[in-house]
């Protein structure tokens, strides 16, 4: 029996959850970004973390943040260079109800999270 996957804590929901060219009808391809993979991309290069403490902010391995880091830019630069849409949304995660600004890992407890949907 596989092991039960890890479920990645973020710091929220994005605002905006679909992109795409403006230029031309709206493709039929649809590149699917997960909210974990948008937290990774948000935290490294956004906010300028290093994978070790983007890691530690969403209780997962640093590996796994790589992983998920690379598929994500693997997915923007998709979109970008042919003109995709992108949508965010599913995976496993759970959503830390602090502010993002003062958001640190919840190990000490006390803090609520919504579970989020899992999709295919």
């Amino acid at each position: 029996m596989a092991r039960p996957r890890k479920r990645r804590r973020v710091c929220g929901l994005p605002n905006y959850r679909t992109f795409g060219p403006m230029d031309e009808s709206p493709s039929e391809d649809v590149i699917i970004l997960s909210v974990e993979e948008y937290e990774a991309f948000r935290l490294i290069d956004l906010e300028g973390l290093e994978q070790v403490e983007c890691a530690e902010r969403m209780e997962v391995a640093r590996s796994t943040v790589q992983r998920m880091y690379s598929k994500a830019k693997q997915k923007v630069a998709d979109c970008i260079v042919n003109g995709k849409v992108l949508r965010i949304e599913g995976g496993d995660y759970v959503v830390c109800k602090l502010d993002p600004e003062n958001c640190t890992p919840c190990n000490r407890g006390g803090h609520r999270h919504r579970r989020g949907r899992r999709r295919g």
